[in-house]
């Protein structure tokens, strides 16, 4: 592993390094510092990157009565700790080197006051305002392609992430779980300013924390849960900035367990100020995946689910399984009146192979290579648009991911199935790479291929059709991520989504079956 001490230093070995992760530090690095230098590591589409790691005890980020002076500088230690992880590079540039004006002269950030004025922000003014100045100031210098961050600093996380979106910076930011001691104490630099009681009385912090979790009810008043863990900080002996339940991402106060909730609390024990956090869950995640025919949602929602874990539903399989029905019992796929009587009992189930592959099944017949024929193809948005249809299916969708826990696709997941996703994605193509698609999908199934110009037509025409009707019309949810698939492979569009759903689920929330 290389040292770098100046910026002149930097950007000779910056030519070198074609892929390159960057994990930011102030130093006295510990097992979390290293858990991100491995994530660091991993492949990336089959290449692997190099990771810089950057040691710098940033001032602008310490208050008149913090402990800037007295901050552990171990560069020795911390060099070998990087190069076991696997870390490349370590730049740990002197006051000069990164700021060559001077403090005064420096052109400094100001993240949003919204992001600032709550949790640690409200007890360390400026605090966050230095944070993104000098992360800015080295992504600037380095030009990496993904920053990793610990989930520990949740806040932190939160405001870099809005920075370098707003900034329209080309980088991925990666959160990365945090580690814990034995006793379940976040791992911090400031620990090892503890005494051996202190450190008895700061486990407290994760215990009620973890208290809490194990209270935690759906609805349930989240300012009682709050008060519950300041008094039993304050019955060990921890003196409480404060504990606060709030929305992850906005750090809106919240007052009522739903969806996705923070739960963070900073103490004083000792010398040490520190911060700890879990995520409160009224139920398991849900993501949305909405999109035209022919985008590619069911092949990559499939093996997306199966990335995280999460359960795969066909919202399309099933509406082509009620139009399969109405065309089987020879009823006119026009008609609400006569298709409404098909509902009434309807046994619909959906169901994983040992293959992973999904099997349909309409009162008892499996119907799934039946659903994906062109005749089923060419009536099912009629089917779809008839009111009857579209309630009975959404009420059992709805039913189906009351505890959470699963990823759907279809037209009007995100709008009208389920409005409360942690995730909405617009999945989308343009007409002539969907109807590429489709025609090696049904060469593939062993159907006749019409020709691509026609194939053409009738999605634009199926387009017009799922967006102009009156119910359940296919339009993009204000808050859903739009995601174009041309010239993407499955493991890219995969990748993006992973992505987008750990931007909205921390790994802490919902693991990662994989690591």
């Amino acid at each position: 592993m290389q040292l770098l001490r100046s910026r002149a230093d930097l950007q000779q070995w910056r030519r070198q390094a074609a892929l390159l992760h960057f994990v930011p530090t102030m130093g006295a690095l510990h097992r979390g510092h290293q858990s991100l230098i491995e994530r660091g590591v991993e492949p990336v589409a089959g290449t692997r990157p190099q990771v810089l790691v950057s040691v710098f005890v940033n001032p602008l980020q310490f208050g008149p009565d913090e402990d800037f002076a007295r901050y552990p500088r171990t560069l020795e230690q911390d060099a070998e700790l990087a190069a076991a992880a696997g870390a490349a590079a370590l730049f740990a540039p002197a006051l000069a080197e990164l700021y060559p004006l001077g403090e005064a002269e420096l052109t400094r950030l100001q993240p949003p006051d919204s992001l600032q004025e709550v949790l640690c922000g409200r007890h360390r003014p400026g605090h966050f305002n230095g944070v993104a100045t000098v992360v800015l100031r080295l992504l600037g210098l380095i030009r990496p392609d993904r920053l990793l961050l610990g989930e520990k600093d949740w806040q932190q996380l939160v405001i870099l992430r809005r920075v370098i979106a707003d900034l329209g910076l080309p980088l991925e930011v990666v959160g990365c779980p945090t580690c814990r001691e034995d006793d379940g104490l976040a791992l911090s630099s400031r620990n090892r300013y503890l005494s051996a009681a202190e450190r008895q009385s700061a486990a407290a912090l994760p215990r009620a924390l973890r208290n809490a979790h194990a209270r935690a009810n759906p609805g349930q008043d989240l300012a009682a849960a709050t008060a519950a863990v300041r008094a039993e900080l304050e019955a060990a002996g921890l003196v409480v900035d404060y504990v606060e339940a709030v929305e992850p991402h906005s750090l809106r106060p919240r007052s009522q367990l739903q969806g996705l909730t923070l739960l963070a609390a900073a103490v004083h024990c000792g010398p040490s100020r520190l911060i700890d956090h879990l995520f409160l869950m009224s139920r398991q995640p849900i993501v949305a995946i909405d999109g035209p025919a022919g985008a590619g949602k069911s092949t990559v929602t499939r093996a997306f689910a199966e990335r995280l874990g999460l359960i795969y539903l066909d919202t399309g399989a099933m509406y082509r399984a009620v139009t399969w029905l109405v065309q089987n019992r020879g009823v006119d796929p026009a008609d609400a009146a006569a298709v409404a009587p098909l509902l009434e009992g309807l046994d619909l189930q959906l169901s994983t192979a040992a293959a992973g592959s999904q099997r349909v099944r309409v009162n008892g017949d499996d119907v799934t290579e039946a659903i994906r024929s062109p005749e089923v193809t060419a009536q099912v948005s009629l089917v779809a648009a008839h009111g009857c249809v579209r309630e009975a299916l959404t009420r059992h969708q709805q039913a189906m991911g009351e505890r959470g826990g699963l990823v759907a696709e279809g037209r009007d997941i995100g709008t009208a199935v389920f409005p409360d996703a942690e995730l909405k994605v617009f999945l989308t193509a343009t007409v002539a790479e969907r109807a590429r698609r489709r025609a090696l999908d049904l060469q593939q199934r062993g159907f006749s291929v019409p020709p691509l110009m026609e194939l053409e037509a009738q999605i634009a025409e199926r387009d017009h059709l799922d967006s102009s009707r009156e119910v359940a019309p296919l339009t993009q949810a204000h808050d859903a991520e739009e995601l174009i698939t041309d010239g993407l492979s499955i493991e890219a569009v995969i990748e993006r989504l992973v992505t987008l759903f750990r931007t909205r689920v921390p790994q802490e929330a919902w693991p990662d079956p994989a690591r």
